[in-house]
């Protein structure tokens, strides 16, 4: 755990230095991940460095238990007053490596009002590594995401992890979905 604190705080700096707007901690040295939730102890280590890094820096800070107990990311969330969480799957049916994973708004939001919990939810909408079984029109996945899930953001990636996000998708989520926040969530370049 020393040695995952000593990364993830220097990553911070460097983050918040290079002019970042926003951190996120995310568990994802566990592969091959859980479909379902996370066990306790990783949740309990999640909550140490996401408390660790909140502290290194003034940055907001966001959870993401992956690969997708958002309950357990609004536990960390709450436990180190952290601002967001990302949720890959929130809403929908995806196949994804672990198998299929269906979205828990339901879950997660109920969960967040137990709380008394201000974190905003940050939804992935055709999140990658993953094939919607449910909703394959991205607009119409935008808005579910949004209106049907209550998500606060909407995040697009590209297919894979570091591949690029199609300026095209951004556009038709933005323009699906244009009162709620639209981030990149990987596949970004400067």
């Amino acid at each position: 755990m020393d040695e995952v604190l000593k990364r993830a705080l220097a990553d911070a700096r460097t983050y918040a230095r290079a002019g970042f707007h926003a951190l996120i901690v995310e568990n994802f040295g566990d592969v091959p991940f859980r479909r379902g939730p996370l066990d306790p102890g990783t949740v309990a280590a999640m909550a140490v460095a996401a408390d660790a890094v909140k502290r290194e820096t003034s940055l907001p800070v966001g959870v993401n238990a992956l690969r997708n107990d958002a309950v357990s990311a609004l536990g960390v969330a709450a436990a180190a007053g952290a601002s967001f969480v990302r949720v890959n799957v929130h809403t929908g049916v995806y196949a994804t490596d672990q198998g299929m994973i269906e979205g828990r708004a339901d879950e997660a939001l109920r969960y967040r009002r137990l709380l008394g919990a201000r974190i905003a939810v940050l939804a992935d909408v055709h999140v990658k590594h993953a094939v919607p079984v449910s909703e394959p029109d991205l607009a119409r996945a935008a808005r579910e995401t949004a209106y049907r899930g209550l998500a606060d953001g909407l995040i697009v990636t590209g297919p894979a992890t570091g591949e690029p996000v199609d300026p095209k998708h951004l556009d038709r989520v933005r323009e699906a979905v244009p009162d709620r926040p639209v981030f990149v969530g990987s596949g970004a370049t400067a």
